[in-house]
């Protein structure tokens, strides 16, 4: 076999339909539209719209609330921050807060402030300020021999 003999299987493409194209073709004229109306128009896009009848999406019972004022923290596990500390990349005899967090690169921005929880293994004795904590995030750091502040009391858990 060479190059130039490769074919598709027989029936694998089918070519497009070319619409438009004079009375002979089956398809001229009026490109299977119809006469009149908004759907032969171009530019047209009827998205869920269903004839009258009520859309799918109305029908549907809303649920829920977003709270326009919700505070969004940046979330870091206990076990990143001992990783960076093992890497040097954190000072574990200086305190840690959130610009030091973000000035390591473990946090990329402070967002409505940095959240500590507990995944991970946690060894280090440090001293942690930061916006929130989880409770048990706080019962590990105490437990390696360190403290955690949380600087506003309505972020912690």
């Amino acid at each position: 076999m060479k190059l130039n003999e490769l074919r598709d299987n027989a029936g694998a493409s089918k070519k497009r339909m070319r619409v438009g194209r004079g009375p002979g073709s089956g398809k001229g004229k009026t490109a299977g539209r119809g006469i009149k109306g908004q759907k032969s128009r171009s530019g047209v896009a009827i998205n869920a719209y269903e004839g009258g009848q009520m859309p799918l999406y109305q029908r549907l019972p809303k649920r829920g609330f977003n709270k326009p004022n919700r505070k969004k923290f940046a979330v870091v596990n206990l076990g990143l921050v001992q990783k960076f500390i093992d890497a040097k990349k954190i000072d574990a005899s200086a305190e840690i807060n959130e610009d030091v967090l973000v000035a390591s690169g473990l946090v990329r921005r402070k967002l409505d402030g940095v959240r500590i929880l507990a995944k991970g293994d946690f060894s280090a004795k440090v001293t942690l300020s930061v916006t929130g904590a989880s409770k048990s995030a706080v019962a590990a750091v105490e437990k390696a021999g360190g403290t955690l502040t949380v600087t506003t009391a309505s972020a912690s858990e």
